[in-house]
């Protein structure tokens, strides 16, 4: 799922040469297959497919993907160094479940990385950048409208991917991806299901003109009141703002892979 993790496909495979490098090609299909298998699983667990503290069926989700257990394994332990699956040894892995004890120091770290992002943003005050933010507030707004939780929650990701994005540092970019992530499964974790809220915070629209005038104290402030709401919300301290809601009942499907091409 690309608006919350990078699928980290698109392997360049090396060509035979004269001196065994076949082994290489094989050694690189197998690193590509990898990567899709760990791409399908991030999207089934970040959409709710496969539930949070739910198993992880090696047998049944091997034969969808088309692909032996080794690859599977592998992929599996790519999402284990991610935060998304926790490994249990001699019992498997399952879905990470993120519980209301550590939603606040989540928030914590989001607002140390995206409040830097907004004062980075602020110092230069940039009319294509504040553009981009526009249109991203816009999208959540417009899906806001809607009854699906999903969009909803994609679209509030996109906006603070995006705000990250903006300054320009592709470490910063890895770890707010890993943030977010982490922020979808704290929401899935909910015990009343998976919840958004349905209004838009007026604090992104602060953020942004704060951002436009230079003021990156305000930027941070804004950032800083609307984590505040969503923790006392998600810990079940504030019920007061109306949800959507939507439920992840179906078995997950997971399309077969073709191999990666030599």
């Amino acid at each position: 799922m690309r608006e919350l993790l990078p699928d980290r496909r698109g392997d360049v495979v090396a060509k035979p040469s004269i001196n065994g490098a076949q082994r290489a090609v094989v050694a690189l299909e197998r690193t590509s297959t990898v990567h899709l298998v760990a791409a399908e699983l991030r999207k089934a667990i970040l959409t709710g497919a496969l539930p949070v503290g739910g198993p992880i069926g090696e047998v049944e989700i091997a034969a969808q993907l088309g692909v032996s257990r080794g690859p599977l394994r592998e992929a599996a332990q790519r999402l284990v160094q991610e935060g998304l699956l926790v490994s249990y040894p001699g019992r498997g892995m399952r879905v990470r479940r993120i519980g209301p004890d550590e939603v606040a120091d989540l928030y914590e770290a989001r607002l140390a990385l995206e409040g830097h992002a907004a004062r980075r943003l602020a110092q230069q005050p940039d009319r294509v950048q504040t553009a981009e933010l526009e249109a991203a507030l816009a999208r959540l707004a417009a899906v806001s409208e809607g009854d699906d939780a999903v969009p909803i929650g994609d679209a509030d990701i996109a906006f603070h991917r995006e705000l990250v994005r903006l300054v320009g540092s592709a470490h910063l970019s890895d770890r707010i991806d890993t943030l977010l992530a982490e922020t979808r499964i704290a929401t899935l974790s909910m015990s009343d299901g998976f919840q958004v809220r349905r209004s838009v915070s007026p604090t992104y629209r602060e953020l942004i003109d704060a951002i436009g005038e230079g003021d990156g104290e305000g930027a941070a402030d804004a950032l800083s009141r609307q984590f505040e709401d969503a923790v006392a919300r998600l810990t079940g301290k504030d019920d007061s703002a109306e949800t959507v809601e939507s439920d992840f009942d179906e078995k997950p499907v997971f399309p077969r892979i073709d191999a990666p091409p030599a």
